[in-house]
């Protein structure tokens, strides 16, 4: 948590250190003795750029080791702080709006009610049912990460994060890569979400849970019974002792007229002439007192919501709506900036890899041609040498003509020898015959080869052409540059070029704005209604489909559930769950009865 260290002291009074922890850093403040604590939380707030400031206060724990708030119109050292130094204070939430989309503007508020509803989560303060908390724990890890990406991520990034309630974690046999593997799903579908959007769908989920936003304290009615008193934003419940989640009894502020106390007896008396008292005790009369302090900073910040908002408030919205519009307009220039370069990278890896394809070619025609030239090399060898074995049998044929024309005019004496000799003449003449088709069959054969040696050139030729193309396609000047020079001119022409579309996007972007800043102002509630209800469609649709991956989500882990492992409130929630309830379904059905009947009921539990 960083440290800042802020020094503020008047003239030559005496200072005393103070140390506010908020939820994600430490202030150190030297600050006069005469300090009031109105004085000292509006130096805070200032401190940390906070003009939401009806939200907060600082809390200590007194000399009897109980949770209290700083008083703003008592000097510091007057209440019953610690006696330490630095003075160790806390600064917190400590009322909370009903609606967070809504009443949130600033992005400092929606970012310290985020961290201090996750950390009421993740320490079981408020309870989440497991398959909420794995949503919630995408929710947080965008905000923290930012968009998810494969490249960058490394299995066990999560495993180590504090992402889940430990009652979640005990009450399933899952490994914490199980629990990853489910979250990572879920944050993967969160992409395109900035920190703050993302912080703000977290709270919108977390405070439909039951137990968002309510101070509870241990009271007892005329019974004796322990009670749980719950306090929040929209009114005063009342709670069995071993359920904190559906309340008994609920009294909106609009139905209360006044509160007091006496001692342990604390009293809220109804709008109704007829209605009775809502009486009730408390162990400590310190709890009374904070409770009072409760119920009216709540029922003043329930009032002011029901009227128009203040120049200050309008003010902020204002400025929120101004900023949110210029990030967003940041959003797409970032994102128009980045597609540029990611098509640049593209054209890049492409240009790189017909420029490897042209290298291949070339060597593939080098090695054609290299081919070609040995086998033109081998055919003329062949050639040569079934010329030199055709005049070889040409001259033995000849040779046996000659003797068999020898052999036909020699005189034969006898018959004997005439039958000799035709018998000689005869052998003499087949072995001419098969010497002239051998000789025959060779010259076919050097023909062909022939035939195939021309081939052979042509092949070459060709091969020497395509070889010489491609030699002064490479080798040329500005007319034909090389692959890697291409490369490079398409480069710098798409970076100049992202520089023009940026700045064409943002003038692009102000002309779009302008317009519709016109239309809202000329009147055209037609088109804006019809607007509020397409998203209040699509917002329903989204609704229902995450409700079904949740129902998913839940059956798919009910396998692995440990039964010994279900705490109360789990059997509770399920309870409701298969009733059909929810948090503002409970709150009607017990509103809907009269203030009378439920101060009896109260009573009488």
């Amino acid at each position: 948590m960083p440290l800042v260290s802020m020094k503020k002291t008047s003239g030559s009074s005496k200072s005393f250190p103070v140390r506010v922890s908020t939820m994600d850093a430490e202030l150190e403040f030297d600050v006069d003795l005469k300090i009031t604590g109105k004085e000292l939380y509006d130096l805070v707030c200032r401190t940390i750029g906070l003009r939401e400031t009806w939200y907060f206060g600082l809390q200590y724990v007194d000399s009897k080791g109980y949770t209290a708030w700083l008083k703003f119109d008592k000097k510091v050292l007057d209440q019953d702080v610690p006696k330490e130094k630095p003075l160790p204070l806390v600064f917190l939430a400590k009322f909370f709006p009903e609606d967070v989309a809504e009443e949130l503007v600033q992005e400092i508020t929606q970012h310290l009610f985020f961290l201090q509803v996750k950390q009421s989560i993740l320490h079981m303060d408020i309870y989440c049912p497991p398959e909420a908390s794995v949503l919630l724990a995408a929710y947080a890890v965008q905000a923290r990460y930012g968009d998810y990406d494969e490249a960058t991520y490394s299995p066990g990034m999560l495993a180590s994060e504090d992402l889940l309630p430990q009652r979640v974690i005990d009450q399933y046999q899952m490994t914490p890569e199980m629990w990853e593997e489910r979250i990572k799903v879920w944050y993967s579908e969160r992409r395109g979400m900035t920190r703050d959007e993302a912080e703000m769908e977290y709270l919108k989920i977390a405070q439909d849970l039951e137990m968002y936003g309510v101070n509870y304290f241990q009271i007892k009615n005329k019974k004796n019974t322990d009670l749980w008193l719950g306090v929040d934003a929209r009114g005063i419940n009342v709670y069995e002792r071993d359920n904190r989640l559906a309340p008994k009894v609920a009294f909106p502020w609009s139905e209360i007229k006044n509160i007091s106390f006496k001692d342990k007896r604390f009293v809220i008396k109804m709008v109704g002439k007829k209605a009775p008292d809502f009486v009730f005790l408390a162990p400590k009369l310190r709890i009374n007192k904070l409770i009072l302090e409760l119920c009216v900073g709540n029922h003043e910040l329930f009032m002011r919501r029901r009227k128009p908002d203040s120049m200050e408030i309008q003010q902020m919205k204002t400025q929120a709506r101004e900023e949110k519009a210029r990030k967003q307009m940041d959003r797409t220039r970032l994102a128009r900036e980045k597609q540029l370069r990611e098509e640049a990278v593209r054209e890049k890896e492409e240009m790189e890899r017909r420029m490897m394809q042209l290298q291949d070619e070339v060597r593939m025609a080098q090695e054609a041609l290299m081919r070609s030239e040995e086998t033109a090399e081998l055919l003329a060898e062949k050639v040569n040498v079934l010329d030199e074995e055709a005049m070889l049998l040409t001259q033995k044929a000849a040779e046996a003509e000659a003797e068999v024309h020898r052999i036909k005019i020699s005189a034969i004496k006898t018959e004997e020898e005439r039958m000799i000799m035709e018998h000689r003449a005869r052998e003499a003449e087949l072995i001419a015959t098969k010497l002239v088709e051998d000789s025959e069959r060779r010259a076919m054969e050097a023909e062909q080869l022939k035939e195939e040696l021309v081939k052979a050139k042509t092949a070459e030729r060709v091969a020497k052409t395509k070889l010489l193309e491609l030699s002064r396609s490479n080798t040329s000047g500005p007319a034909y540059q090389t692959p890697y020079s291409q490369l490079q001119v398409l480069t710098s022409d798409l970076a100049s070029g992202l520089h023009i579309d940026s700045a064409m996007s943002r003038d692009a972007s102000s002309a779009d704005m302008t317009e519709v800043s016109c239309e809202l102002v000329s009147g055209d509630m037609d088109q804006l209604t019809l607007d509020l209800e397409k998203e209040r469609i699509e917002c329903i649709e989204k609704s229902r489909h995450l409700q079904e991956r949740l129902k998913e989500l839940k059956s798919e882990i009910e396998d692995m559930k440990v039964d010994d492992e279900v705490s109360d409130l789990d059997r509770l929630h399920e309870e409701s769950i298969q009733r059909g309830d929810n948090k503002y379904s409970t709150l009607q059905k017990i509103s809907a009865s009269s203030s009378k009947a439920r101060v009896a009921f109260f009573e009488e539990l």
